[in-house]
């Protein structure tokens, strides 16, 4: 098998309508639109939702959820993560420049996932009761 030898399966693919080339094709004249009306006449149409003037379903339901502004600024970094890294001095600038939180994010908290084997200093960063407990077993600090 080659790439020029491939072919679609037989009646996978469809050609094209061609509208208004005569009455023998079965599409010609008012090309499949029928006589008059809002359908027959180019641009004609409603818009996507409408309902005739009935309230449309997507205003006759409640509104649902929101996006908080702040989980788009914030991230988490797992304990297991900041132990990989060569430096002993952990702030947002660190994390950013190694590229474990994206470059818009200023709120990083940090979670007990992993293990701390070296003592750390965490600077400007949120963490849990799990992992300053963790960080503060092997000797590290938190500074605020």
């Amino acid at each position: 098998m080659r790439l020029n030898s491939l072919r679609p399966g037989e009646g996978a693919r469809h050609s094209r309508k061609r509208v208004g080339r005569g009455s023998g094709s079965g599409l010609g004249k008012t090309c499949g639109r029928g006589h008059k009306g809002q359908r027959s006449r180019s641009g004609g149409g409603t818009i996507i939702g409408f309902e005739g003037g009935q309230m449309p379903l997507q205003r006759r339901l409640p509104k649902y959820g929101f996006s908080s502004r702040k989980a788009y600024l914030s991230e988490e970094v797992r304990l297991g993560d900041l132990d990989a890294l060569s430096v002993d001095v952990i702030d947002l600038d660190v994390l950013r420049s190694k590229k474990l939180v994206h470059p818009r994010v200023r709120r990083v908290k940090v979670i007990l996932k992993g293990s701390v084997s070296k003592p750390l200093v965490v600077r400007g960063l949120v963490l849990t009761k799990g992992s300053r407990a963790a960080l503060e077993a092997v000797g590290g600090r938190v500074e605020e």
